[in-house]
């Protein structure tokens, strides 16, 4: 059997240790399973104090202690993820690949780099991506620390090496002052560019949506048909085997078959792992605000959210990795069309926070 072994969540696993999980999923599902009855408030939603400072259903935004959040270090983050002068022709910042309007992803199969370039993968979103344990489809990165200057460096991406980054933002005054006044630094390095970019993306929560106020007891908040996704998502459809707790992911890697039917497959956390149990594993993504970041995938080849449910349907695509978790579902018709429904309507959240441009020094 193909090696693999258990992961500790909060740590990246070096080579040659699997970030495959021990399966818990009745575990990880609790939550989720115990409402089932559909008996509104029967499940404390966490993050429901408005007070709190984050959206409902959603704990709290826990930062490094090395890199806590301020106004400022979140504002100055922010700039620098919507500047393109963080890429090598000045035509490309992070937002463009990850763009608010398009659900903290690119609306395209693939992302875009300098010069037209196209990577291999789809852009992951960066909604919630603070819960995430794993940075990256492959999970590469830990933290958003170490995530955000990847596609900067990135030849096919921002294209721009870091000491140059370094250069041309120390040439800026405007930035200069900032650095100055948010990290006390007189010259601008790659580290704090680095946890001002991670700061910033922290704050971009998806949470307070219908399903969060169902589960405070509004029953009206999902139509009846979002209602019944819901109960297939957590039950027969099996969603919540990987798409579990306040954020719906299990933070982990699987084989769901897709592109496995390639003469060349990515294969994904192998990558990483150095282990052939986790080929063609990719990092399960949140749900929440699915509906705005099509198409789906680490390849993008799936461009709808019937067509995702399609592929589960079936079970995946078969092969000698594939995640035991996956089955024929046998879902009717109006089965499909309620867990797309819940998807769309139960998960989606109102945009409520202020993710435009800003002015850039």
């Amino acid at each position: 059997m193909p090696q693999t072994s258990r992961v500790v969540p909060g740590l990246l696993p070096e080579a040659g240790v699997s970030s495959r999980p021990l399966r818990r999923r009745n575990l990880l599902a609790l939550p989720a399973l115990l409402s089932l009855g559909l008996l509104p408030g029967q499940v404390p939603t966490q993050g429901a104090d408005a007070k709190s400072g984050h959206p409902l259903g959603l704990p709290a935004v826990v930062a490094p202690q090395d890199n806590p959040q301020t106004p400022a270090k979140i504002s100055l983050g922010k700039q620098l993820y919507f500047d393109r002068r963080l890429s090598a022709d000045n035509t490309v910042s992070c937002a463009d690949c990850h763009n608010p309007s398009k659900g903290f992803s690119n609306g395209e199969q693939f992302a875009t780099g300098i010069k037209g370039q196209k990577g291999g993968r789809n852009s992951p979103t960066v909604l919630n991506a603070a819960y995430q344990t794993f940075q990256f489809w492959d999970g590469r990165a830990g933290s958003l620390e170490q995530q955000a200057l990847g596609p900067i460096a990135n030849p096919i991406e921002m294209g721009l090496p870091l000491p140059e980054m370094e250069k041309r933002l120390n040439a800026i005054p405007g930035y200069k002052a900032q650095f100055k006044e948010v990290f006390g630094v007189s010259e601008i390095r790659a580290s704090e560019v680095a946890k001002a970019i991670a700061s910033y993306e922290r704050t971009v929560l998806s949470g307070n949506s219908p399903y969060d106020h169902f589960q405070q007891g509004e029953v009206e908040a999902m139509s009846e048909q979002a209602r019944e996704g819901m109960k297939l998502f957590f039950g027969k459809a099996n969603c919540a085997a990987c798409h579990a707790g306040p954020n719906f992911t299990d933070n982990a890697f699987h084989n769901i078959g897709i592109g496995m039917d390639k003469p060349e497959p990515d294969v994904g956390r192998e990558a990483i792992s150095k282990l052939e149990g986790d080929r063609g594993s990719f990092k399960t993504p949140t749900v929440r605000d699915v509906a705005k970041s099509a198409p789906y995938m680490h390849d993008g080849s799936l461009k709808t959210l019937a067509e995702v449910v399609e592929h589960y349907d079936k079970g995946g695509h078969d092969n000698p990795w594939l995640d035991e978790e996956l089955f024929p579902l046998k879902l009717t018709a109006a089965e499909k069309a309620a867990l797309v429904r819940f998807l769309e309507e139960g998960l989606t959240s109102p945009s409520t926070q202020d993710h435009a441009p800003p002015k850039l020094p």
